[in-house]
């Protein structure tokens, strides 16, 4: 069954000419018209009518969950046929329709009838959705199912103690609370549009992609930058860390044993593809790709830790419709993945304290507020007291920790640095993970000193996770501030980091003088030429999030000086052009540089959104 739903101000339809399939209507329902309902246009496919209960269910409950997001008056279910190539006969597409009408309570127009429509629609980013419904139940990992099994006991660890969760004081630490309480529900599902979703939008960053699969993002070239450097900057940690870069296929063959066992160790849903008569699922992560090269390696001691890295533009993991929302949770993402290869626990515990370490500048680089929490088999924790005291002591602050009876997964341990929302709702950004199993899965090994061969112990390690999800925690942080400081990104993470603004045409050449010298200093500047009151244009300029503001009139012109609104400071002061130069270069030292690609004066420059 395919569905297009659309949120409609207004809906009407009237009846025009029956075909040879047309049930019997009554005259009411010839025509009729709705405000403020959702429209659900459906199309019953060959294969619905085996379940006829199942499929209703099912397109019952995906419904009333877009129903009651976007808090319509009504639904109303329209036949349509024009959604699918693979349309069920009519007798049992009717049966389909009616019983879903009977389940939803609702109002359905007749089917098989010629009918002209209209409607007008919302506009908001529910407003237009489109929903495949699928007899056959996805193949669910069997790590998923484990995962919703898992009793755990929890702790935390702070200044090297381990301290029962239940006799420890959160009242200094609130947002570790927010975060504690979250993981121990373990629900996912959002029932509030965060606000980042209205932010990226109208900072014009990151859109919804109405013609795609849910999850899948449009980019706009503000959010583009954003990513971009945000990319380069992760794979510029890893590689001065010592890793190598590869890259990988975005799909694999299930025909492969050790694919298909990784497939169902890993927590994660995927989305299956097909070529010819072959299935193929594609990556939900860079893992199995650089195993694949690993085990084809010839790999001596001497090359241990051996590091492998690939920032994948293009992983998928199907995650449930409930969890999917704005760039916290998707569907295709991007994401930085790098496995080192170790000789033993020793060494593997010394270079996890490393990527612990990574993750932590990591966050600091991108000026994110974030707690921590282990999750480990009990039986290791006790094994390695020392080494998780070392840990803590190098985070400085109280660690959740999930300790495990037993291990449920590949990995034995593994560390998460995580964000609090607006919502109150919690993201992991970096992670290092030890991986005890797959080296034998995949047949890795290396040749040890004695000439025999060995598996290496494997950490997973992103240092940034997933790029978007980057974008959702620095949007969501700098909101969760706004009472005491303006919301903005990171001087070097901003798109736009001046704005020149002329008090006249007068100065107009004056500015594009101060732009080049900017630019020149790699600095990503543009210019307010457009003909509106100094007052409207340094207001558009704020609701962009523009660090540094620069006015430029008769004064700062005769006086050699800039004007300046510092955003960060919420101060206004003047400045030479070098002074200012200086601080943003400053600011953004060690960071990588993107030059502007949009048009520098925005009169030359469309609008993305809305």
């Amino acid at each position: 069954m395919r569905i297009l739903l659309i949120h409609a101000e207004k809906f009407r339809y009237k009846v025009k000419e029956k075909t040879r399939i047309s049930e019997d209507v009554p005259k009411e329902k010839l025509e009729n018209s709705f405000e403020n309902v959702l429209v659900a246009f459906v199309a019953v496919e060959k294969g619905d009518e085996k379940d006829v209960e199942k499929i209703s269910d099912k397109a019952r409950d995906e419904i009333l969950d877009v129903f009651k997001k976007v808090k319509a008056s009504g639904i109303v279910i329209y036949p349509y046929a024009h959604l699918s190539s693979n349309l069920a006969n009519p007798k049992d597409a009717l049966n389909v329709l009616k019983k879903l009408e009977e389940k939803l309570n609702c109002f359905r127009a007749p089917f098989g009838w010629y009918k002209e429509f209209e409607i007008k629609c919302y506009g908001h980013p529910l407003s237009e959705l489109s929903r495949e419904i699928r007899l056959d139940e996805e193949e669910v990992p069997i790590a998923l199912k484990q995962e919703e099994k898992v009793k755990s006991e929890w702790y935390i660890l702070y200044n090297g103690k381990l301290i029962n969760v239940e006799e420890f004081d959160f009242e200094k630490f609130p947002r570790l609370k927010v975060l504690y309480d979250y993981e121990r529900k373990k629900v996912r599902k959002v029932t509030k549009e965060p606000i980042h979703v209205k932010l990226m939008r109208q900072l014009e960053f990151v859109d919804y992609e109405s013609s795609s699969d849910p999850g899948n993002l449009r980019w706009y070239p503000k959010g583009t930058i954003i990513k971009k450097l945000l990319e380069e900057h992760v794979t510029n940690l890893v590689l001065n860390y010592g890793a190598m870069i590869v890259e990988t296929p975005i799909m694999y063959s299930f025909e492969d044993e050790r694919l298909k066992n990784y497939f169902n160790r890993f927590p994660a849903r995927q989305y299956i593809v097909k070529s010819g008569k072959k299935e193929y699922f594609l990556r939900f992560a860079a893992c199995f790709g650089q195993y694949l090269i690993a085990s084809d390696m010839t790999i001596s001691y001497k090359n241990l830790p051996l590091k492998l890295y690939e920032l994948t533009h293009y992983s998928f993991r199907r995650e449930q419709r409930g969890e999917i929302v704005g760039l916290k949770r998707l569907r295709t993402f991007t994401m930085p993945d790098m496995h080192t290869f170790c000789k033993d626990m020793e060494e593997a515990k010394r270079e996890f304290i490393e990527q612990c370490k990574l993750a932590m500048k990591w966050m600091n680089d991108l000026e994110l507020e974030y707690d921590v929490i282990i999750r480990v088999v009990k039986d290791f924790y006790y094994e390695n007291e020392d080494f998780f005291k070392k840990i803590s002591e190098i985070i400085s602050k109280p660690i959740i920790v999930e300790m495990w009876e037993q291990r449920f997964f590949y990995f034995i341990t593994k560390i998460e640095f995580s964000i609090v929302d607006t919502l109150n709702k919690a993201a992991t950004l970096s992670t290092v993970q030890i991986d005890v199993e797959n080296a034998k899965r995949f047949n890795i090994t290396y040749v040890d000193k004695d000439g025999t061969k060995k598996y290496p112990i494997i950490l997973h390690a992103s240092i940034s996770g997933g790029i978007d999800r980057n974008l959702y925690a620095l949007l969501e942080q700098a909101w969760l501030k706004k009472d005491s400081k303006k919301p903005m990104l990171p001087v070097w993470l901003s798109p736009i980091q001046v704005r020149i603004i002329p008090v006249s045409k007068e100065f107009l050449n004056n500015a594009r003088d101060i732009m080049r010298e900017m630019e020149m200093n790699k600095i990503r500047v543009d210019l307010d030429d457009e003909e509106e009151t100094l007052e409207k244009k340094i207001l558009k300029a704020e609701k962009e999030w523009i660090p540094y503001i620069v006015v430029i009139g008769k004064k700062e012109i005769e006086k050699n000086v800039l004007t300046v609104r510092i955003r960060e400071r919420n101060e206004i002061r003047e400045m030479s052009l070098k002074e200012l130069i200086e601080e943003i270069r400053d600011k953004c030292k060690d960071k990588p540089y993107i030059p502007l690609t949009l048009p520098k004066e925005l009169s030359k420059r469309p609008k993305f959104h809305g």
